[in-house]
């Protein structure tokens, strides 16, 4: 994982999403509704949106032999949600096909449905992203994730913008972003860039200290569970 900082110019953004979107192929935008309300989000329904984009919060996700992350617990997302700084929600037309097979998405649906204007209420989650901050100083930007068959059309790069306008709207320009190596390309054509200050994420790891080293540990799936040292026999 890496690191990455960066304050929103809108020139600078434009410049590198040009270049990015060259070496990308770019499909027709969809009709889209954005929401920073967290309440327009059904838990339920970014639970599923986390496991279509094989995305985990956990920065040491559980994974099964498919290489597929577990499901997010309803409960914690629903946490997670309430305490962020920003939240974005993006909703598209529910009867889009959302499936590989049909990239042209004419989907079906009434007619009466189809022309209704898009909301939260009638729309299909299909992107979110998130932001926890100080509310002064500092803001690191998670989960940014479009749903596989609707990228490269421009949501990842919207939640991300609307974050930053976001926070940079309260003050906040020390923003970080933690990204793989895979998404590090998205996130600096949208205006992100190295630490100038060559800082390193270190993450705890949970690892006994010396003065437990009598202790086991056992794993219980992303836990690891500090054992008692066996006692010895009771004599009279």
């Amino acid at each position: 994982m890496s690191v990455i900082h960066g304050s929103y110019f809108p020139s600078i953004i434009s410049a590198k999403l040009s270049n990015y979107k060259r070496k990308t192929t770019k499909q027709p935008p969809l009709p889209v509704f954005i929401s920073t309300n967290p309440s327009d989000i059904n838990p339920f329904h970014l639970r599923d949106l986390y496991s279509q984009c094989n995305h985990s919060p956990h920065r040491f996700p559980v994974r099964d032999v498919d290489n597929r992350v577990e499901a997010v617990e309803v409960d914690k997302l629903s946490i997670a949600v309430d305490n962020s700084t920003v939240v974005v929600s993006v909703f598209t037309r529910p009867e889009f096909d959302l499936s590989e097979e049909n990239e042209d998405f004419e989907g079906g649906g009434d007619w009466l449905r189809r022309m209704m204007p898009l909301s939260p209420a009638n729309g299909r989650l299909v992107g979110f992203g998130r932001a926890v901050s100080d509310f002064c100083l500092t803001a690191s930007i998670y989960d940014v994730m479009v749903v596989p068959t609707l990228r490269r059309r421009g949501i990842g790069r919207r939640i991300l913008q609307k974050i930053v306008r976001s926070l940079t709207n309260r003050g906040i320009y020390d923003i970080a972003a933690l990204c793989s190596e895979e998404e590090r390309p998205f996130f600096e054509a949208c205006g992100l860039g190295n630490d100038i200050m060559g800082s390193t994420t270190m993450m705890y790891t949970r690892t006994s200290s010396t003065s437990q080293a009598s202790q086991m540990v056992q794993c219980a799936g992303r836990k690891l569970l500090l054992l008692p040292p066996d006692r010895e026999p009771f004599r009279s």
